[in-house]
């Protein structure tokens, strides 16, 4: 590969480091071609992006940005290295990963590492804690609810009770 096309690809992937706030790198060394395809179209299907790049250039590509991510490169840039860039949610890449291991009844690929956020997650083991992890808009929908509770519990209290307290009011006012 010519030193051109490199810096092209490295270009391309501080674009998408940039883009997407939340990325993962995987190790699916040792998958067959077709269950590679399988993952790729799955990535499609589910909205994700998903690239195979040589490590140098990944780590490169990092190097350019803000955020350090030395020791997290030292750590998870070894082997065969694919990205998964998701643009919305942080954990759909890990249900996606695990959606597949499921399917291929294969313990690949396996999470070398991700950032949520320019939070840093590092090994296999953090999977279903990233799987586990609410979107955004899954946050803001439980922020809703929580302030929605009390009123609504205020307003079925009213409710439910205005017979009773008509009718309270209504023996009340019969008393001598």
């Amino acid at each position: 590969m010519v030193k051109e096309d490199k810096a092209k690809i490295i270009g391309e992937l501080v674009e998408d480091f940039k883009a997407y706030p939340y990325f993962y790198i995987t190790d699916n060394g040792g998958l067959s071609v077709a269950q590679t395809n399988q993952f790729r179209r799955l990535c499609f299907e589910k909205g994700v992006k998903y690239k195979v790049v040589k490590n140098t250039l990944i780590k490169k590509a990092l190097d350019q940005l803000d955020t350090d991510y030395e020791s997290f490169s030292a750590e998870v840039l070894k082997g065969f290295s694919g990205i998964i860039f998701s643009p919305e949610s942080g954990n759909l890449p890990a249900k996606l990963i695990k959606e597949f291991r499921k399917k291929a009844t294969s313990a690949k690929p396996v999470l070398k590492g991700a950032s949520i956020d320019t939070d840093l997650f590092i090994g296999d083991n953090q999977l279903d804690v990233l799987s586990s992890l609410k979107s955004k808009s899954e946050l803001i929908a439980d922020v809703i609810f929580m302030l929605q509770s009390p009123a609504n519990n205020v307003v079925s209290a009213l409710l439910s009770g205005q017979n009773k307290l008509a009718g309270i009011v209504k023996t009340l006012s019969e008393r001598e």
